[in-house]
């Protein structure tokens, strides 16, 4: 029955996201679905991926190298949740994309980490569009000078940006917020920064995915309108 359930959900969630590329006027292939599966089991994870998606994002470091050598190889994995300094050797190798850089002193530490493994790391800048106390993230007006002091550190490469928006009732309240970050990633490519790209915007879960769409998201990270409700007493 879960299974059932869970091919339900990813159905209807991938004919919402099909949707709003049309009211883009963008074609599909343009927005990649993160299946973010935090706290859910290697199991339903399993299913996802026999529904063809092999994109799946993890917040924590020690959930997420649980869960990778328990699933398929081809699976590419983004840390989409805050990221301490101290835990980033364990997944610089690992992961496709990290989404939540919002210091300098964290990327040099994921320069450092990645030296060592031989690897370049790509990298999003969170931006806290909103100026919620409660969140992670730089500031819009700070972000070109991020973006210009990691340029130089050689073994990250920054691909684009990533924003968490207010949680909001009615997902239209935040188009100004994903509005705001379009704007910025393209006043950020129009400087020409060496060793930053502004090919990626992370923006949209399962609340706003769809107005993130229709404001020029490349990917979207939805957990509960795939998995379900988050039980973190089963974690």
């Amino acid at each position: 029955m879960r299974a059932e359930e869970l091919k339900e959900n990813l159905t209807n969630v991938e004919n919402r996201v099909q949707e709003a590329c049309k009211r883009a006027g963008r074609a599909r292939d343009e927005v990649t679905l993160i299946a973010v599966s935090k706290t859910k089991p290697v199991e339903d994870l399993q299913v996802i991926y026999d529904c063809g998606i092999r994109d799946f994002g993890e917040n924590k470091v020690q959930e997420l190298t649980g869960k990778i050598p328990e699933m398929n190889e081809d699976i590419d994995w983004h840390l989409i949740g805050h990221l301490q300094r101290n835990k980033v050797k364990y997944i610089v190798d690992k992961v496709k994309l990290i989404h939540s850089v919002d210091s300098y002193r964290l990327a040099e530490e994921i320069n450092i980490q990645a030296k060592k493994k031989g690897v370049i790391v790509p990298i999003l800048i969170e931006v806290n569009a909103a100026n919620e106390a409660t969140k992670f993230g730089v500031k819009l007006e700070e972000t070109l000078q991020l973006c210009e002091e990691i340029s130089h550190l050689d073994s990250v490469h920054i691909m684009g940006l990533m924003t968490i928006a207010p949680n909001v009732v009615v997902s239209e309240e935040n188009r100004a917020i994903f509005h705001k970050i379009k704007a910025l990633s393209v006043d950020i490519a129009s400087q020409n920064i060496d060793n930053v790209d502004m090919e990626i915007l992370s923006m949209g879960m399962t609340n706003d995915f769809e107005v993130a769409i229709e404001e020029g998201a490349t990917h979207v990270r939805v957990g509960t309108a795939i998995f379900g409700e988050r039980n973190y007493s089963l974690n």
